[in-house]
């Protein structure tokens, strides 16, 4: 839409893009946040008909077609929000979910890696067994792709690194455990695939808990659903996500998982001039009755398809509907290790690991960050270092 006579106005409460599969990476210190994250405005100057807003939604009103914000009043003749996901803790309440770690955006990864770091220097400070133990275990609830990929990063820091930057911990003791609900990992993968993310994940040392649900949290103890208790200072809830949607639309916009409902063109329900995409959408059809995966390449191809919808409806033409391309799946257990499947095509070890490498290096914006990710990857590849384990603003549970 860029060499079209309409003006884009971008809104975002942050000035940049964030690549949020890689957060887990910054979380653990294999990269720097700036590699997976890119200046919005810097975007916009490829788009001359483009403006971009520092600011953050408060509601919209749909009868004057108005947004309302922080920094003032944007009055919209088309509408399309895109504001993703946020993390759904499901039954627990807000005393409990307050001392569990989250990692949705940049902010969150650095303080969970502060927060994991400054666990140790406390260990070796203290000489009482139980504080000690409760200080470098580290719990996950959550076997998704976020889950095991962090799980599996873990067990990499605690076979080929930990060891060297703290020799007085025996870290023999050290505890990583990964809670899944579900009778196996990842899912919406083939059985075949979770067998093999099992398999990495138990190399490196994780103890995967399966048919597991964590029922209760105090912020060293986690309590298990067959009454095991397990000693945690960190526990990460990576096991759910639900819709952010935008204050200003009635309950029957909104569906399971707080998404908006939209038709096969996008549109929310009830509108022509407001579209939803990507997380934050639910299109129900026959082939997926709970909406598409909240994925990616659902966002992308939505946002392609509305573009062409509305240049439809300004120039009274038809528009087209949303037909789903699902190009496959994959996640990485590690060095070496990483499960994917392309249609019936399915694969794991280092063959799936490098196509995980590839596609993830291709995904980030911005060639600088291709090529930070590049070097930073191969040198922690070559050297079994990750040289960011840096406490750059400490952190305490709230």
């Amino acid at each position: 839409m860029s060499d079209k006579e309409v003006q884009i106005v971008l809104l975002d409460k942050h000035n940049y893009h964030c690549f949020q599969p890689l957060l887990y990476q910054v979380a653990t210190g294999g990269l720097e946040p700036d590699s997976i994250a890119y200046p919005l405005r810097k975007l916009m100057q490829k788009i001359p008909n483009g403006l971009f807003r520092m600011a953050e939604v408060r509601n919209i009103d749909h009868k004057n077609q108005k947004i309302h914000t922080d920094i003032g009043d944007l009055k919209y003749d088309y509408l399309v929000i895109a504001t993703g996901s946020m993390t759904n803790f499901f039954k627990f309440q807000k005393e409990i979910s307050s001392k569990m770690m989250q990692m949705k955006d940049i902010p969150q990864a650095l303080d969970l890696r502060s927060f994991i770091l400054e666990n140790f220097e406390e260990a070796l400070l203290t000489y009482d067994e139980n504080r000690k133990e409760e200080l470098i275990n580290i719990s996950i609830v959550g076997g998704g792709p976020t889950g095991v990929e962090l799980a599996g990063a873990l067990g990499e820091m605690k076979k080929n690194i930990l060891p060297k930057d703290y020799p007085e911990i025996d870290f023999r003791k050290m505890q990583i455990h990964l809670f899944e609900s579900g009778d196996r990992l990842l899912g919406p993968m083939h059985p075949e695939n979770s067998a093999k993310a099992l398999k990495y994940l138990k190399k490196f040392g994780v103890n995967v808990w399966l048919n597991t649900m964590v029922t209760d949290y105090n912020g060293d103890e986690l309590t298990a659903q067959d009454g095991t208790k397990i000693k945690s200072n960190t526990l990460i809830w990576t096991a759910g996500v639900k819709g952010n949607t935008v204050e200003g639309f009635a309950s029957d916009c909104i569906v399971d998982g707080n998404r908006f409902l939209v038709n096969e063109h996008c549109q929310v329900n009830g509108f022509d001039h407001i579209f939803a995409i990507g997380d934050v959408a639910t299109m129900v059809s026959d082939a997926f009755p709970k909406g598409h995966p909240m994925v990616a390449p659902v966002a992308i191809q939505q946002g392609k398809l509305v573009a062409k919808n509305i240049l439809a409806l300004l120039n009274g033409k038809e528009q087209q509907k949303f037909r789903y391309l699902d190009k496959g799946s994959m996640a990485t257990v590690g060095r070496n290790k990483a499960v994917m499947e392309i249609n019936r095509i399915k694969m794991g070890g280092f063959f799936a690991w490098l196509a995980w490498f590839f596609v993830h290096v291709m995904s980030l914006v911005g060639f600088r960050n291709k090529i930070y990710v590049t070097v930073g990857w191969l040198y922690n590849y070559f050297t079994y270092d990750r040289t960011l384990r840096l406490i750059i603003r400490p952190y305490k549970k709230k």
